[in-house]
């Protein structure tokens, strides 16, 4: 993919778009955790819990209101918004979120890749 095309994804991401036909459907898939909360554990053992607000073009993982935890300490710390690099990046979870009869989306704390 070109610089071109990955910077139109991006901006596209938030508006949608005539293009949105001939985008690939792991494009698709990324668009929709967008505001989803993802537990991110990387590679120095630290698991990063927030919402998934997009990438940027070397596709590290932007959050937000983010959670800071370090396997095998029982503290965390709040550090806001944070960019993880793919490169430390070992697992990903979204935590499922599921739709209530009055339209609110009712977080049941289970998680999914």
């Amino acid at each position: 993919m070109t610089s071109f095309e990955s910077s139109s994804l991006l901006s596209s991401s938030m508006s949608p778009s005539s293009t949105d036909q001939n985008t690939s459907p792991s494009i698709t898939a990324l668009k929709s955790l967008l505001t989803t909360t993802l537990r991110i554990t990387t590679t120095d053992n630290r698991v990063f819990i927030g919402t998934f607000m997009g990438t940027d073009q070397l596709l590290n993982i932007i959050l937000v209101n983010t959670e800071e935890y370090i396997l095998g300490n029982e503290t965390s710390r709040f550090v806001g918004q944070v960019m993880l690099p793919w490169r430390l990046v070992l697992h990903v979870e979204a935590f499922n979120q599921q739709s209530t009869p009055n339209g609110k989306a009712k977080d049941d704390k289970s998680l999914y890749i």
